[in-house]
């Protein structure tokens, strides 16, 4: 059951309570874990995605990294990455897993593999999200030989340790941002119709009535330490989308890469002869943003709100760190499951009326932009399959389970799972093993808006459902080991 949020995960701290049998069937073994970063920066002049028009990169304010995480309970290994990228497809994360396994023999089932979902990093995937690429480009396969390369390290870096898990709240940094209002000009969509929500609506304006949906403020993280108290390695988890407010033109980790600064420094970890590596996984946030819109807007420095939520996150992470009990020794596992869901595909009529706007999108096309838009997301759908395979995968440390979901997913979806776990403890990472779109609920379907649309989310409207069964399967499968 889901408990309430400063009673989650044991007010701000849980441990493993083994019985006899198991500490004595376990005594012999030995838990490690090991972290490493790669750099993933790519080159100037490759494009930035994220906005509605991608741009090249001119500069480089902060490298790109894939923080990488391993564990080893003395019979099995799970490797947790995160990469600072907005999606990676899952060709690029399978190319990784299979250079992994070829080289550590770690089921691919125990490799959990995701993107941060910062937007200003260049892109990692081909111009669909659901056709695949045949051929890996230069930038995919250097993604890929790094990640693998991370995983590695953090193998070599492997040291017996100790390990805990606890929770925090910050709710001042996490808004739905789907708004009902009264402004039938902000509802209007791209494909001639009117939606009943909207999608970042005009900050402080009378219009607003009600957010969509709810938000999740937890800050869940795994911490581990060496078995004399040197910090190893944090891995956190918000539910909260990029905050942008970069240059334009610039590469940046977004606050994701400043958690991993902030808490590495709070923890007295810097300048020791084995980096700490410090990773914030994003949760369920595909609704999710920082921007308070019962408010106007403030003018603010570039990258200065970016680290003001990175700076509330990880001291909230730092006060709890400090009631953490820290375990010897808990048993790890991993479980996945591929799982079949149909392609929406645009009707003859939708495809008719983007037909007749052809005119007008070239005679204006900045006026039509998201038509525009649209029209080639169509056409891509047209070509595309009529079905996708996506994995679906749980991870398991102690009674701990963090489920992996390949999609920007819809905070109702990491809040359901929370309340249905069989485990202790629970959270979820997005982005992961793939990249597909957005996954909103069949509820927030109804709603229309930016994420239900057809090229923004491009699977069937029941995938969310099918999704949270599966991975409850997975975590009943697990917790049953």
């Amino acid at each position: 059951m889901r408990l309430p949020a400063l009673l989650c995960f044991g007010f701000l701290s849980v441990a493993l309570i083994a019985g006899p049998s198991a500490v004595a069937q376990d005594a012999r073994k030995v838990f490690q874990a090991g972290a490493a970063t790669s750099n993933i920066t790519p080159p100037l002049g490759e494009m930035i995605v994220g906005g509605w028009v991608p741009i090249p990169a001119t500069h480089v304010h902060d490298e790109l990294h894939a923080r990488c995480l391993v564990l080893d309970d003395g019979s099995d290994k799970i490797a947790i990455v995160l990469c600072d990228n907005v999606g990676i497809p899952r060709e690029v994360f399978d190319a990784a897993k299979d250079q992994i396994h070829a080289a550590t023999e770690i089921p691919k089932q125990n490799l959990l593999l995701a993107s941060t979902h910062t937007h200003s990093a260049t892109t990692a995937r081909g111009a669909s999200k659901v056709k695949r690429d045949q051929e890996l480009n230069d930038y995919q396969k250097f993604v890929a030989n790094r990640i693998s390369d991370g995983v590695r390290r953090a193998i070599n870096n492997l040291e017996p340790a100790k390990i805990g898990w606890g929770s925090a709240t910050e709710e001042t940094e996490v808004f739905n941002r789907r708004w009902f209002t009264t402004d039938p000009n902000q509802l209007k969509n791209p494909f001639g119709g009117v939606d009943k929500v909207r999608m970042n609506p005009s900050r402080g304006s009378g219009s607003l009535v009600k957010p969509a949906g709810p938000i999740d403020p937890e800050v869940a993280f795994v911490s581990v330490q060496s078995v004399d108290g040197r910090p190893i390695a944090l891995l956190a988890n918000y539910s909260l989308h990029y905050v942008g407010g970069v240059k334009s033109g610039d590469i940046s980790a977004d606050y994701f890469g400043y958690f991993a600064k902030y808490i590495e420094q709070k923890l007295g970890a810097s300048d020791q002869t084995i980096p700490f590596v410090g990773i914030m996984s994003n949760g369920t946030s595909g609704d999710i943003n920082n921007i308070n819109f019962r408010e106007r807007s403030a003018s603010r420095e570039r990258y200065d709100k970016m680290q003001e939520v990175a700076e509330k996150v990880a001291t909230k992470v730092y006060e709890a760190h400090g009631s953490v009990k820290f375990q010897d020794w808990v048993p790890v596992a991993g479980a996945a499951k591929e799982l079949t869901l149909e392609v929406r595909k645009p009707t003859p009529e939708t495809l008719a009326y983007f037909e007749s706007l052809k005119d007008k999108i070239e005679a204006a096309p900045k006026k039509y932009r998201r038509e525009a838009i649209y029209a080639t997301r169509l056409q891509n759908l047209t070509e595309a399959p009529d079905s996708i395979d996506a994995t679906m995968q749980v991870l398991r440390i102690g009674d701990l389970a963090i489920s992996a979901i390949p999609f920007e997913t819809f905070v109702e979806i990491g809040l359901e799972l929370k309340d249905a776990t069989p485990f202790e403890k629970t959270f979820t990472i997005e982005l992961a093993n793939g990249s597909f779109g957005y996954l909103p609920t069949p509820e927030q379907h109804e709603l229309g808006g930016y994420e239900t649309w057809l090229g923004t989310n491009n699977v069937e409207f029941e995938a969310s459902r099918k999704i949270t069964a599966t991975l409850l399967e997975l975590q009943k499968k697990l917790k049953q080991k």
